[in-house]
């Protein structure tokens, strides 16, 4: 069962058996997102919920015209796996 992104807060995050994974950001110049922030909780990692918060997370950034800056190691990795995402990185 897929389990919805919420995006809220400066953060992007999923519940998943009672436990909280998520991408924080801060907005910069008011046009660029900072994701500084990705957390799984070490029971539930290795089931690609980070990879989906940070898609989700990127893939807002696009629909907002806003650039982003990979703060987080667990962003930069991703955009190194999917390069498409990199012409929206500042």
């Amino acid at each position: 069962m897929e389990n919805e992104i919420i995006h809220e807060n400066n953060k992007f995050y999923t519940v998943v058996e009672g436990q909280e994974c998520h991408l924080q950001y801060t907005i910069e110049e008011g046009d660029t997102i900072v994701f500084y922030h990705t957390y799984v909780p070490p029971s539930l990692r290795g089931r690609g919920l980070a990879m989906k918060i940070i898609k989700e997370g990127l893939d807002y950034a696009k629909s907002q015209n806003m650039k982003f800056i990979p703060a987080c190691s667990a962003v930069r990795t991703f955009v190194r796996k999917y390069p498409e995402y990199e012409e929206n990185m500042r």
